[in-house]
């Protein structure tokens, strides 16, 4: 479900979308499309900042096993 709303933009802004959006699309219409590429980026973007935040975690992890495997090693010898 559409709901109207009114916004208030530069005379330069609506220039710039009536070019972009050509005649036969709406001024609506391709603000919708550009804010829901944008809303799916900065989903996109949390989404790689969670995954990246986990790898680290993980290399954390994997790093402190093989300075221990490695002391243990070196403490052989």
């Amino acid at each position: 479900m559409k709901e109207k709303t009114s916004i208030t933009l530069s005379r330069e802004v609506l220039t710039g979308i009536d070019r972009l959006a050509g005649p036969k699309s709406s001024r609506s219409a391709f603000i919708e499309r550009v804010l829901r590429r944008y809303l799916s980026e900065c989903a996109r973007a949390q989404t790689q900042a969670r995954d990246l935040a986990q790898i680290n975690r993980s290399a954390e992890l994997l790093n402190q096993e093989v300075a221990d495997v490695l002391e243990y090693q070196a403490g052989e010898e």
